[in-house]
């Protein structure tokens, strides 16, 4: 017996059929440079994503599968790149703008980009990464800020302007590429992780389900997560197929600038890197004026560890947190943290303490954990291994790349270099990156952990923890902080509070009070520039 379904290619040009057929009306409110509101219906985006497309085939002679790259911030001209360079056979590269200019420069030789769509207020950092490239890819200006632009330049919508009510999509298949983003490059160079249509609809569709970001035309949603970091999770393609609302605050990024576009839209939903949301929770717990926000609003956090912490104190502030757990070959989904019918029950701090784990394998994605022999290790909450996942919609290479034995097992799953037990219940609990394990007289000590019950104290805004060298336990671990406003926390109230929490060994002597910690361009902290600061630093650990 054969099946008799019909056989048509997943594609995202359904999605924007659809947003533009059913979802007209729906508003897209983002704010401009000066800070200044607008919106743009989603009939207005359809018209001009299709726009973009015919542009890019017959005035730049796009050919299907060469890349086009994007240096934006969050607003509606990159969402209609989102589908209009895909809609043109095109690969959507989205360029991270926190990045060196001389990474940049190498992403953007690596992918060929044939056209570049930057924004204006962007202009100056791409003035930097021009003089390194060897071949100047075709240049299209968003005018974000208003301002006329310099002498030479092309207009995004001088480009795009003409009829395309014609339009004809080009034949897709649905394993054709269809956006490509690139790791963060810790270490070495950036690495290029391309999707195709296909897992990316498959993507979209899984996170619309009730058990993940629960999304739908009733939704209002706050796109804090750049959108040049992992296609923004995934979260703009879903939201545009069920006609959900999208809320993109731009460059504007502090706590009291999300807060006040949070109100302006009546966000139901947001997400961002924790790091986002310690300014938000602080703003919120100083408030200068009364706000208006939508009860229950969920905070989808993800990038980093949740501290449980941070669920507590949203709670108390009548909102919700949700955590995802995935990386850039993970599209991202991988993980998510749902509380289980059987969890109903529990005592609060109970569920607060589940959802800061990293949950359960999202569906279509199989999740195991692995010793440095290879072998899969139970499920009993206790055993420690390297998390390997594998899915319709996780990487099996990186672009320009073969195989690498490093990064991909002899029976194709995905080493994630994350360390982490599963519990009975199949909850992921990451301990942390296998190079930022700290191993102090011969036990293991989670600096994701640690850096969680530090940043549950009061006095405490955030902190980050790294090992140190030590005479006869070989590494300790150093608590790198910064102070809340007003706060008075000191050492040795800090190691008072964290004593009852963690065994002996683990509790930390060492702690280094500053304004403020690198991060990398996605928001984690940048534990490679708090090892070279520290580099000389001996534990005073007894």
């Amino acid at each position: 017996m054969q099946s008799t379904m019909m056989q048509v290619p997943l594609s995202l040009t359904t999605l924007l059929d659809r947003a533009g057929r059913y979802f007209g009306e729906v508003e897209v409110l983002g704010r401009l440079p000066d800070k200044s509101l607008y919106r743009r219906s989603y009939a207005d985006i359809y018209r001009r994503t299709r726009q973009l497309a015919q542009a890019l085939r017959d005035k730049a002679g796009l050919q299907p599968g060469q890349a086009v790259a994007t240096l934006c911030w969050n607003h509606a001209w990159h969402l209609e790149c989102y589908f209009g360079i895909p809609a043109a056979g095109g690969v959507l590269h989205t360029l991270n703008l926190r990045l060196s200019p001389e990474d940049l420069a190498f992403i953007i030789g690596d992918a060929d980009d044939q056209v570049l769509i930057v924004d204006d207020i962007l202009l100056p950092l791409w003035e930097r990464v021009k003089p390194l490239l060897k071949q100047v890819p075709r240049v299209v200006v968003i005018p974000y800020s208003g301002a006329p632009l310099p002498e030479g330049l092309e207009s995004y919508e001088a480009f795009i302007d003409g009829d395309a009510s014609q339009y004809r999509y080009p034949e897709l298949d649905e394993n054709a590429p269809s956006g490509m983003c690139y790791t963060s490059g810790t270490t070495g160079h950036p690495k290029g992780v391309v999707y195709s249509h296909r897992s990316t609809v498959l993507h979209a569709i899984t996170g619309c389900m009730p058990d993940l970001f629960n999304l739908s035309a009733r939704e209002r949603v706050l796109v804090v997560t750049p959108m040049f970091h992992a296609m923004a999770w995934g979260v703009p393609y879903s939201a545009v197929m069920v006609g959900a609302q999208l809320i993109l605050p731009g460059p504007h990024l502090g706590g009291e600038d999300l807060l006040d576009l949070a109100e302006a839209g009546q966000a139901t939903m947001s997400l961002g890197v924790p790091t986002i949301w310690m300014m938000v929770l602080q703003a919120l717990e100083q408030p200068t004026r009364q706000r208006k926000l939508v009860p229950g609003m969920r905070m989808l956090v993800g990038g980093a560890a949740l501290p449980v912490s941070m669920v507590e104190r949203f709670a108390r502030q009548g909102m919700s947190c949700m955590q995802g757990w995935g990386m850039t070959e993970t599209s991202p989904l991988g993980c998510f943290s749902l509380l289980k019918p059987a969890h109903d029950a529990l005592p609060v701090a109970e569920q607060h303490a589940i959802v800061s784990l990293q949950g359960v394998a999202v569906p279509l994605v199989d999740l195991r954990i692995a010793d440095e022999a290879g072998q899969a290790q139970p499920w009993d909450g206790v055993a420690v291994g390297e998390v390997q996942v594998r899915g319709n919609w996780v990487t099996g290479s990186y672009h320009g790349l073969p195989n690498d034995p490093g990064k991909f097992t002899a029976d194709g799953w995905l080493r994630t270099g994350d360390m982490g037990n599963i519990n009975p219940e199949g909850y992921l609990h990451l301990v942390d990156r296998s190079k930022d394990l700290i191993k102090s007289g011969g036990e293991w000590i989670s600096s994701v952990d640690l850096e969680n019950l530090v940043m549950g104290h009061p006095g405490v805004a955030e902190a980050a923890v790294v090992a140190i060298s030590h005479p006869k336990w070989e590494e300790r671990p150093l608590v790198v902080a910064v102070k809340r406003p007003g706060a008075e926390v000191d050492a040795a109230s800090l190691r008072a509070y964290l004593a009852p929490k963690l065994a002996r060994f683990q509790v930390p002597d060492d702690f280094e009070w500053v304004d403020v910690i690198p991060k990398t361009s996605t928001g984690k902290f940048l534990k490679t520039k708090l090892r070279e600061m520290f580099k000389g630093r001996v534990s005073v650990t007894p």
